[in-house]
């Protein structure tokens, strides 16, 4: 019997579609900036952003030089940002940049249909819900709050945190070690056969697959390391299947 379900976020419970690549984007960047004192052409903010988040995942690898997949905090790249322009920018205004950046970038933004339901459901049956998630803390915490689901995890991971990211086995050590779960009572959900899956696999830990329209191209379905697939997206599948477990 699985005790603890352990999500993804992003292609999993939440639907999301993001733009951080085109110009019109860092058009909208520039005024983020722009309205808290600091002036970037939108070529000259893209450029500066991508060196700090290259430099700070080089300063990553080489503190953990055994890790394949790491990851950094963006509120030290938008505090380097601010500071080139001569800003000391304190922890809200970091934040409420992190959100306006996170909000530009975002073209769509939802919960799967049925994910309210299989929430309710777990809680109902007694299960601990769990999230371990690569994604920026700064961006996920807020959506999962206006998204309503933020109050239904007994604990969340979240990669920007630990500077570490799945499929590295230390990122699930982690939250085991944390919330004290035991692997064999536990069940990894997700929709990426590799950072979920095998990431999973590789500390004993169940997983329970579903292929999203945002997955990883999936040739065949038996490279994917999971006691149960659910290759329609369909989320409602979800419970029955951890119920009858």
């Amino acid at each position: 019997m699985y005790r603890n379900i352990i999500f993804d976020l992003y292609g999993t419970l939440v639907d999301i579609r993001t733009d951080e690549f085109s110009l019109d984007f860092w058009r909208k960047a520039v005024l983020v900036y722009a309205t808290n004192g600091a002036s970037f052409s939108p070529g000259e903010l893209r450029t500066a952003y991508t060196k700090y988040v290259k430099r700070a995942l080089r300063h990553e690898r080489l503190k953990h030089p055994t890790y394949k997949h790491v990851d950094i905090d963006l509120l030290q790249v938008f505090r380097r940002l601010y500071a080139d322009k001569g800003i000391n920018a304190d922890m809200t205004l970091l934040r409420d940049t992190a959100r306006r950046f996170r909000k530009e970038s975002t073209l769509m933004i939802k919960l799967y249909d049925g994910v309210t339901e299989l929430l309710d459901g777990l809680k109902d049956a007694g299960k601990k819900i769990y999230l371990l998630s690569n994604a920026q803390e700064s961006f996920t915490v807020p959506e999962m709050d206006e998204l309503g689901i933020l109050s239904y995890f007994d604990g969340i991971m979240i990669s920007s945190e630990e500077r570490v990211c799945k499929p590295q086995k230390q990122f699930f050590e982690k939250l085991l070690a944390k919330y004290q779960l035991n692997p064999k009572e536990s069940l990894m959900v997700g929709n990426d056969k590799n950072s979920d899956m095998m990431g999973a696999k590789g500390v004993g830990i169940d997983g329970l697959y579903i292929h999203q329209e945002i997955s990883p191209d999936v040739q065949d379905e038996s490279e994917i390391t999971a006691r149960w697939k659910i290759m329609d997206g369909d989320v409602r599948k979800i419970l029955p299947c951890i119920l009858e477990a």
